[in-house]
């Protein structure tokens, strides 16, 4: 990786084989409001600034390949990275056995969630925010990444706090409706609504499959808007991405 690039390297213990990194929003070259350094193409950013922004973030993580970019439909569809150039599918997660492939997910207060196996054999990505959480997306990308649970590791990169995330009954409804304990992740507030911690909900869902090893989970993306996107914060906005692969 270059060296002071303005990236987020996890801390974890995850084996030399494998690498990860979690975008900011500066260095790039988009303008405003998708200021700078904007990855997705599907948010109205000029084609030609995303390009280059693609292509730095080759250059400064040294990317094996072009990073699999997902059609994300916030639901539970975990794919399986095979062969460059095979299709992919609308999903919200991705995992791989093969080497030099790069699983990715673009997030603006959603929450990414790399995962690796302890030998390093196996990695995958997912986008959770609350509906792919309520959905299951957790449980079909450590399904699909076929290794124990107990021999994976879990980061929780940069997603809102429970501080600025605001729901309604309808979203914790969808939580506690199969999972009573959850309510310890919904605050009540003067509103009459819900302040809602997405990195407790994760740790659940992850502690329920038995996967122990979990990092990360501490920023707030809506709080920071020096380093991060927030499409709740902004609305029009670009979004960052969360990368993961094996050598």
């Amino acid at each position: 990786m270059t060296p002071g690039a303005d990236l987020i390297e996890p801390e974890w213990d995850a084996p030399p084989a494998v690498h990860a990194a979690f975008t900011l929003r500066t260095g790039g070259v988009s303008a405003p409001p998708f200021d700078s350094f904007n990855c997705a193409a599907h948010v109205g950013d000029e084609p030609q600034a995303v390009a280059r922004n693609r292509a730095l973030l080759r250059e400064r993580l040294a990317l094996p390949a072009e990073p699999a970019w997902l059609e994300q439909v916030h639901d539970r569809h975990a794919v399986e990275l095979g062969e460059a150039g095979a299709p992919i599918g609308p999903a919200d997660a991705a995992v791989t056995r093969a080497a030099g492939r790069v699983c990715v997910v673009q997030v603006a207060d959603c929450l990414p969630v790399l995962l690796a196996s302890r030998d390093g054999a196996a990695v995958g990505a997912a986008h959770a925010g609350w509906r792919g959480l309520a959905a299951g997306v957790l449980e079909s990308a450590v399904r699909a990444l076929g290794a124990a649970p107990a021999e994976l590791l879990a980061w929780l990169g940069p997603a809102i706090g429970p501080g600025h995330f605001e729901v309604g009954e309808e979203v914790r409804a969808a939580f506690i409706g199969g999972d009573p304990g959850a309510a310890a992740a919904f605050t009540a507030n003067a509103r009459g609504r819900w302040q809602c911690d997405l990195y407790a909900l994760a740790r659940r869902r992850l502690a329920a499959l038995g996967v122990r090893r979990v990092s990360g989970g501490h920023w707030c993306t809506y709080a920071d808007s020096a380093k991060f996107f927030s499409y709740r914060r902004d609305g029009r906005c670009g979004r960052m991405a969360a990368l993961i692969w094996r050598t």
